[in-house]
């Protein structure tokens, strides 16, 4: 199959023809600026391209309900300008073609699970941990929406009464994007992550936040596996430290084969920053066997 995706982000927006089999033919990015400049050029863009199916997966929230009137829409952003923009609909139209249409993290998620580290397994968490902290869920085979979709990047923790940087989030005090993203880190410290790989003490708060969040989420949601992605990920010296810490509050209450792996259960995204794109093309396949059946 030919297929589109569009990996939508506040300073970029990458898209991309590929196959069902994940492999991508081309990949181009053009800048995020207002929907009325920036959504005429990537319709442009797939329109001679032959695409069967398009998926895109985006910044939120999002309106992801099938039946609802808004489907397709972004909802309350932070990214003010694409604030109640119908996203999805202008390619619906334009290239008469199913659209699937996610968060970027259920996007990476659902990457993973069809292409990379979570490749066969049916309950798998991944979250990207950079600007922001979100969370993509997948449960029983399938991407998990409810009301909305998962806001996982905003679960609360319990903040260490040393940690005096504060949290970045405008609606938490103690959220996990507001005391881990990268923006937190750089409040907290004063430099970016990349320029602060060499002061443990800033790994060390940084993992035992990022502990508490999967613990939390290993709880309620019972992945076989979890994922980190994202630019702070990229600090590989947290992976050993989040495994103890997680280790260390779980204390021994569930024990599982998984967890007695914590080596391959916490584990770094593993399809080169090109997770979103690949779930854009899974979940194109997927709106052309909705489509079709």
């Amino acid at each position: 199959m030919r297929l589109g995706s569009l990996e939508g982000g506040g300073t970029k927006m990458v898209l991309a023809i590929g196959d069902e089999n994940g492999h991508i033919e081309e990949q181009v990015s053009i800048p995020t600026v207002t929907p009325e400049e920036t959504i005429p050029k990537m319709v442009d863009y797939f329109r001679d391209k032959g695409i069967e199916a398009l998926g895109i997966v985006t910044f939120g929230p999002i309106d992801v309900k099938k039946d609802s009137p808004t489907w397709g829409y972004v909802l309350d952003t932070p990214k003010l300008a694409w604030a109640h923009c119908n996203f999805a609909g202008p390619f619906r139209k334009a290239l008469g073609v199913p659209v699937g249409f996610d968060t970027d993290v259920n996007g990476s998620c659902l990457g993973e699970v069809t292409y990379g580290a979570a490749k066969g397994l049916d309950s798998v968490l991944y979250f990207t941990i950079g600007t922001g902290v979100g969370g993509g869920i997948f449960v029983n085979g399938k991407l998990l929406h409810g009301m909305l979709h998962p806001e996982a990047g905003h679960i609360l923790l319990v903040k260490n009464p040393k940690d005096l940087g504060g949290s970045v989030c405008p609606f938490h005090d103690n959220c996990f994007e507001g005391l881990c993203s990268g923006p937190s880190i750089e409040k907290r410290w004063g430099a970016k992550a990349k320029d602060l790989a060499g002061r443990d003490e800033v790994w060390e708060l940084e993992a035992d936040y990022i502990a508490q969040a999967l613990v939390d989420e290993a709880m309620t949601l019972s992945p076989q596996r979890i994922i980190l992605g994202g630019g702070v990920m990229h600090q590989t010296q947290l992976f050993p430290l989040i495994r103890a810490k997680f280790a260390a509050y779980m204390n021994g209450y569930i024990k599982t084969p998984e967890l007695a792996d914590l080596d391959h259960y916490i584990v770094p995204a593993s399809l080169h920053d090109d997770q979103g794109i690949m779930g854009g093309l899974r979940l194109a396949q997927l709106a052309y066997e909705e489509n079709v059946s």
